[in-house]
Order: C-alpha cells, then sequence, then structure tokens
C-alpha cells in the first residue's frame, strides 16, 4: 500500500512575521528613543545632584509606584489573552479581556491621579526642583501615553465585540496590543529609576 503523498512531503515551517503594521513599529521606536532621551537625562542630571535626588526621591510613594506596575503588567497580561482568544474565534472571550485591560488602565490613571494632587498639595512643581522637573514630566509623558492606550484598548474592544478580528486578520488588534506593550515596558523601565533606584 502506497504512503499518500501528503505525508511523504515535510510540513513547511511558519514563515516568521511582525505582528501588527510595520508603521506601529517605528512608532514605538521613536517613543523608545524619546524616553530614551529623556532616561538618559535625568541620569546625566541626578550624578550632579545625588543628594537632592535621593533626599527627594525618598518623598515619593513607592506603594502606588509598585501599584501601578502590578495593575500595567496585569493589563498587559489581559491584553496577550484577549489577543490568544481571538486567534481561537472567541471574539466575545476576548472582549471580556480587553474590558478588563481598560479596568487596570484606569485604575493606574486613578491612583496617578492621586498621586499627583498629593504632590501639588505639598506645593511640588516642575520649577521646584531639578528631580521634580523630571518626576512630573517623565510620569506625565508616561501618563499621556496610558490614556492614548486607554482609546486604543477601547477600540480595539469595540472590534472585538464586533468580531473583527480572528486568525488570518489579528493585524489591528496586533497592532493596538504592541503599542500597548510598548506603554508597560517604558513604566517597567520609570518606576525603578525614578522611584526606586538611589
Amino acid at each position: 500500500m502506497s504512503t499518500p503523498l501528503a505525508l511523504t512531503i515535510p510540513p513547511q515551517a511558519a514563515t516568521p512575521r511582525l505582528a501588527g503594521d510595520l508603521a506601529i513599529w517605528i512608532f514605538i521606536l521613536a517613543e523608545l528613543l524619546a524616553f530614551g532621551v529623556f532616561f538618559a537625562a535625568y541620569a546625566f542630571t541626578r550624578a550632579n545632584h545625588i543628594a537632592l535626588f535621593d533626599a527627594e526621591q525618598q518623598a515619593l510613594h513607592r506603594g502606588a509606584g509598585a501599584l501601578n506596575t502590578v495593575l500595567l503588567l496585569t493589563a498587559s497580561y489581559f491584553v496577550v489573552r484577549a489577543v490568544q482568544a481571538a486567534e481561537h474565534r472567541a471574539a466575545a472571550i476576548a472582549a471580556r479581556w480587553l474590558l478588563a485591560a481598560i479596568g487596570c488602565a484606569g485604575s493606574f490613571v486613578v491612583v496617578k491621579l492621586f498621586e499627583y494632587v498629593a504632590a501639588f498639595e505639598q506645593g511640588i512643581s516642575l520649577s521646584s526642583s531639578p528631580f521634580h522637573m523630571f518626576y512630573l514630566s517623565l510620569t506625565f509623558f508616561h501618563f499621556m501615553h496610558v490614556i492614548l492606550g486607554m482609546v486604543i484598548l477601547g477600540a480595539l474592544w469595540r472590534g472585538a465585540r464586533e468580531g473583527r478580528y480572528r486568525p488570518g486578520d489579528m493585524n489591528g488588534l496586533e497592532t493596538g496590543a504592541a503599542y500597548w506593550h510598548m506603554v508597560d515596558l517604558v513604566w517597567l523601565i520609570l518606576f525603578p529609576l525614578v522611584y526606586v533606584i538611589h
């Protein structure tokens, strides 16, 4: 009995591909470069004002920063689960994961707003010290990226509810997910740099 032709041909390896649009990766690289310049300027300035930076860093609420780290990591996990669900044609489940990610992002925003209010009540401003200038500039720049990320996640949630994402048609979801993971990555550098390392 002869072996069917299909069984004699080795399976083709999956062709590697970039998840999402090429444009989002160019945008992400540009954003990472901008944050990198910010981080380098922070490190350079801190090296010339070590005592000042250490003293004012101690006044930050590390617990709030740690909570926000957990919230962003959890949101990224939920986004990964949403992509996985969409790949398995489970649109309703993908939408629920995205909604959970939006909830985590919204919680991050609330915690950060409480931090800003507490800082402003203490008279902290961009001009109060070099450390405060960097703290407010860096965290607010990132804060605005989180807001944009929530808008993107909201659009993805709507698309998932409409069943727009499925195997072979994941580009929009993967593009939004890539942006969100960039937001998370930046915070994972920003939090220890500004809140912890001294």
